[in-house]
């Protein structure tokens, strides 16, 4: 096995919030290894819509983390600039029927409360929106705090912006520990990382990197798909969605939800989500699924009835039972920290994710109080997960 000088900090993930990790840790001038099982972006995050949301979130730690994200969004497509399609095209919540709209307020109500922009839109205002929208629709909330990137093109150049050292293709198989069981590093078949700080950023592999280190972190898999329409003109010109949206993010219903998440894309093609199930890992496609999501995009949006859909693809979200990341070092594993289980959001919550793991590795203060992402917060729960390759 190669060994390799030691490191102040490896990452174990290459998608974006790995990605991000390696970027703050860096500019915090840490030197950074990056290592993953596959190439960079090759899980959750190349199968994202990219999406850059606080639309979604209800008062709270996950909402807190979203708005410190968005100020670092911006600040990093200021840097990368075009290379990651950042647009921030806003979002457009809409309600289906009139029951939908007093839930929207309050929702609104309390979000602007903690910081969110929220412009209320009346039914005849949401063909000035989006002239292509159904029109019995009663009304909605703009969200211009809203935004997107290409998931796969920012994970690539917020690692190449790092300058991190990059081993891909390489599982993580164990780690190294020193006196009283502290990590080390990590090992895979073909190398050894040293380094004082390991970062789990493995996604939905996280909890198997944490059984590494013989401490739990229940995260599991939630798997979506999202349909890709042919190339169209610019019909749908925000990050659309119904309302119910909202609910099936904050479910921990093992079962399938659906609701119509409607985007358009620099390239043309229009993007249909988004559905959530836990079944392990299975990758079948499955045909009800993809039309219930048609279905429901064409009630959105009636134009795309006619327009043909090119393929689907299918990701597994990182999920914990609680719907918050974990973020941050870990107690019972000193050395260990860890930087995953953000289900769907991950894309939007990396900045903030990786900031804040960056400003614990140096010792500074962090911009959010990081009790409410504690690792251990799952230790009252039962099972001990199991070890296996990870990253």
């Amino acid at each position: 096995m190669l060994k390799r000088n030691p490191y102040d900090v490896v990452v174990v993930g290459a998608g974006v919030v790995g990605a991000a990790c390696a970027y703050y840790a860096a500019r915090s001038g840490l030197e950074v290894a990056v290592v993953d099982r596959g190439p960079v972006a090759g899980g959750t995050t190349g199968a994202g819509e990219g999406n850059l949301l606080v639309s979604d979130k209800e008062p709270g730690p996950e909402l807190d983390l979203a708005l410190l994200s968005t100020g670092l969004w911006r600040d990093l497509a200021a840097e990368l600039g075009a290379r990651v399609e950042y647009e921030p095209k806003g979002g457009l919540v809409v309600a289906t029927g009139p029951a939908g709209l007093d839930p929207l307020h309050g929702f609104a109500a309390q979000q602007r409360a903690a910081g969110v922009t929220a412009v209320p839109v009346t039914a005849d205002e949401l063909p000035e929106f989006e002239p292509h929208l159904a029109a019995d629709l009663p009304g909605g909330y703009l969200y211009p705090q809203d935004a997107q990137v290409q998931p796969a093109l920012a994970a690539a150049h917020l690692l190449r912006a790092s300058g991190a050292d990059r081993y891909l293709g390489e599982a993580v198989t164990g780690l190294l520990r020193g006196p009283g069981g502290a990590v080390t590093g990590v090992a895979t078949a073909r190398r050894a990382l040293a380094a004082p700080a390991v970062v789990n950023a493995a996604g939905t592999w996280g909890g198997e990197l944490a059984a590494l280190a013989g401490v739990r972190l229940p995260v599991l898999p939630r798997r979506g798909f999202v349909l890709v329409t042919e190339p169209l003109p610019r019909i749908v010109r925000h990050k659309v969605y119904a309302a119910d949206y909202v609910a099936d993010v904050a479910s921990g219903s093992a079962g399938l939800q659906s609701s119509a998440v409607v985007e358009g894309t620099h390239a043309g093609p229009v993007l249909i989500g988004a559905s959530r199930e836990r079944v392990g890992f299975d990758r079948t496609l499955s045909p009800e699924v993809l039309h219930r999501l048609a279905a429901q995009a064409a009630a959105l949006f009636p134009v795309l009835r006619a327009a043909q859909v090119q393929r689907a693809y299918r990701g597994f979200r990182p999920y914990l039972p609680d719907h918050l990341p974990a973020v941050g070092h870990d107690v019972r594993a000193p050395g260990l920290y860890h930087a995953c289980g953000h289900e769907g959001a991950g894309i939007g919550l990396a900045p903030a994710t990786g900031l804040l793991i960056s400003r614990q590795l140096t010792g500074a203060e962090p911009e959010l109080d990081l009790a409410p992402f504690r690792p251990e917060r799952f230790d009252d729960a039962e099972g001990t997960g199991s070890a296996g390759g990870a990253g």
